[in-house]
């Protein structure tokens, strides 16, 4: 009940404070039916900011008291001045003026009944859909958390910070797979969604509500950019479809393969793993399955498709001017109007909000400030894409400096991202392989375009480019996020292409036109189709990874840890142990070396650990690395190499044993 209480106050508060941002001119004009912007707009926001501030208030009360509950008071003390200024709010309006506006807004919410039938029945099919594949792919039974295997890996150090957080006490925040030291990547989706089981809601809705709120929130947001870019309802539909299934050489390759090797229906029918011929096109790097195990990246991207749609407004300012080529390039540079703030209250709460996603999830935010570049070079009003930019630096520097000790990121020239060969051919050709004529298309695409579409078009590619000029991070293959986040936004286009070509007139040119928007589409979606078909085979009631909610050992855990424990176990996923929400000294190794830590180091040291003779050298790692349990799995190997308890067993107390003996615990 709790729960549900936060996630209204969310929405209530987000709505008083996006209000204004929707309210221009042009945006009002071209929404249509508000309400789909105002919904999304509002749990986006809200949960942006309530949750921060929870976090903020529990984090001071845990460092400033020692609380052991500190999200006790930090929801009490937030939720109460957040109910209590809405309360504030209504009463200064006044009954009268309350009704006035319920009126004013009810009519302005939804202004096309009949359109608003449909869209009604179009964003409830995609509520069902993302609630059946989110509890599909995560959900708990009989007492058992299920996870599928396309996504149970990102889901277990996901799942270990939101246990840290309901079970445990995270402040200052900690990586829990690679425990004493910073938190280097972005965790308040994962603080909600644990602060949401704390008030009582199951992990599994917990985390799939509002990852399906963020992910429908986005996909309204898309589809009212698609009204407004393109002009269609059904090119906003539409382009929902081409986001979910993605496009790709892949499947035409596969095909052709099997067909001449004469397997092709039986090997379509038995296979369960995604296809691919380029550098990690297996992992699902480019499918739908992104946004199953990287819940957070939607919510980054509503808030995104947020600032896009207000910021519409400078850009088409900016567009509509009635010079031509270069004296129109050179005016949105060099003159007075092309520099002058139309609305600074609005750029500072954009930036704002897009800073304080940076720890939500910092792909989505660099992304967003890509696209605003590109909108920022062809608009008027470019003081407020600065003031924009600066604020949401500067709010991300600041939370950067508080969480990371050192560079949170370090950014270098890399050409080409994935592709092998680093010519410029044969990227392009890498391009086309995983994306098909997607991105290349665009080329042409253009050509049939107002100025206004063109601008959005090239801006919406910023990102896309970026993954193939620079690396911010260890692993290179995170970049693919930044492809994904511009083919989210260009599939309005391609959408818009389609219904183009269906609406031809005259009998014969209609058939035609959408016999070939079919042709289109399907080109554009069939390998995001069969790679969609492999998730629900691959997540199957037979590949499901489960593990106990009821564990003796995550309990023991739980309670006889604190937040300045550290524990050596082996390299663990997920299982009873990181779901317990303690600090694991190295735990599965990619998910700290992706973020950046130094897991080479602590891996060696736990193989002194586990494999010396010593126990004069064993207390003295111990000591040195500040570990004060080591678990020992019967039969355990680390890093290939047995390992051995007996040195263990004679240095320290054992103080934990689980019923079958096949795990015991020695405290140090």
């Amino acid at each position: 009940m709790l729960g549900v209480l936060y996630l209204l106050l969310a929405v209530l508060l987000g709505k008083e404070i996006t209000e204004g941002l929707l309210l221009h001119r042009k945006a009002r004009e071209e929404s249509g039916n508000r309400l789909w912007l105002v919904l999304p707009a509002s749990f986006g926001v809200g949960a942006l900011l309530l949750t921060w501030g929870v976090y903020v208030v529990s984090w001071a009360v845990s460092v400033c008291t020692g609380a052991k509950s500190p999200l006790f008071y930090g929801n009490l003390i937030v939720l109460a001045l957040t109910a209590a200024g809405l309360a504030a709010v209504m009463y200064r309006r006044g009954k009268r003026s309350a009704r006035v506006l319920w009126r004013m807004q009810s009519g302005d919410l939804v202004a096309d009944r009949k359109l608003f039938r449909k869209e009604l029945v179009y964003f409830g099919v995609l509520f069902v859909f993302f609630t059946w594949m989110m509890f599909y792919v995560f959900h708990i039974k009989d007492g058992y958390l299920f996870s599928g295997f396309t996504v149970y890996g990102d889901y277990a150090p996901h799942t270990a910070m939101m246990r840290s957080f309901s079970w445990g006490n995270n402040f200052p925040t900690q990586y829990p797979h690679y425990g004493g030291a910073d938190v280097k990547y972005h965790f308040m989706f994962q603080f909600l969604a644990g602060n949401l089981e704390y008030l009582g809601i199951r992990l599994d809705f917990a985390y799939n509500s509002i990852s399906v709120f963020s992910l429908l929130g986005f996909l309204m947001l898309v589809y009212q950019l698609a009204r407004r870019i393109v002009g269609s309802f059904a090119a906003g539909v539409l382009a929902s479809g081409l986001f979910l299934f993605r496009s790709g050489l892949a499947f035409f390759r596969f095909a052709a393969e099997h067909l001449a090797a004469g397997d092709l229906w039986k090997t379509l029918a038995d296979n369960t793993s995604f296809i691919g011929y380029t550098v990690n096109e297996d992992w699902g790097l480019w499918n739908f399955n992104v946004y199953l195990n990287q819940r957070h990246l939607a919510f980054g991207l509503l808030l995104v498709a947020l600032a896009v749609w207000v910021y519409l407004d400078w850009l088409w300012a900016g567009a509509d001017h009635e010079e031509k080529g270069l004296r129109w390039f050179w005016d949105r540079l060099f003159t007075k109007q092309a520099w002058k703030s139309k609305s600074l209250d609005t750029a500072l709460v954009l930036g704002m909000v897009l800073g304080l996603a940076a720890f939500w999830n910092g792909a989505a935010v660099i992304g967003g400030l890509l696209i605003l570049m590109g909108f920022g070079l062809f608009s008027d009003g470019k003081l407020d894409y600065a003031v924009t930019a600066t604020v949401a630096v500067g709010f991300s520097l600041l939370q950067s400096k508080i969480f990371i000790v050192g560079e949170a990121m370090s950014p270098a020239f890399y050409w080409g991202f994935l592709a092998e060969d680093k010519s410029a051919a044969g990227v392009l050709w890498y391009l086309v392989q995983v994306s098909g004529f997607f991105f290349l298309g665009l080329l042409l695409l253009v050509l049939f375009l107002r100025r206004r579409q063109r601008l959005v078009m090239i801006s919406f590619v910023f990102p896309a480019a970026f993954a193939f000029l620079v690396s911010l991070t260890p692993d290179i293959n995170v970049n693919h996020k930044y492809v994904m986040i511009s083919y989210a936004f260009l599939t309005i286009f391609w959408a818009g292409a389609a219904v183009r070509l269906s609406g031809g007139y005259g009998s014969k040119r209609r058939i035609a036109g959408r016999a070939a928007a079919v042709v289109l589409v399907l080109c554009l979606t069939v390998t995001g189709v069969y790679d969609f078909v492999v998730i629900v085979k691959d997540n199957d009631a037979g590949h499901r990874v489960a593990v106990n909610m009821d564990s003796d050992l995550s309990r023991w855990l739980a309670e006889n840890l604190d937040k300045n424990d550290l524990i050596l176990t082996p390299e663990y996923s997920i299982n009873e142990v990181t779901m317990s929400g303690v600090m694991l000294y190295c735990g599965w190794p990619y998910y700290a070396w992706s973020a950046g830590y130094d897991t080479n180091y602590r891996a060696a040291r736990a193989v002194d650990i586990y494999t010396t003779e010593n126990a004069e050298v064993l207390r003295q790692t111990v000591k040195k690395e500040r570990i004060t349990y080591i678990l020992f799995e019967e039969n355990m190997e680390f890093e290939q190499q047995k390992c051995r308890e007996d040195i263990i067993a004679e240095t320290y107390p054992m103080v934990y044993n689980s019923e079958d003996g096949r795990i015991r615990i020695y405290e140090t």
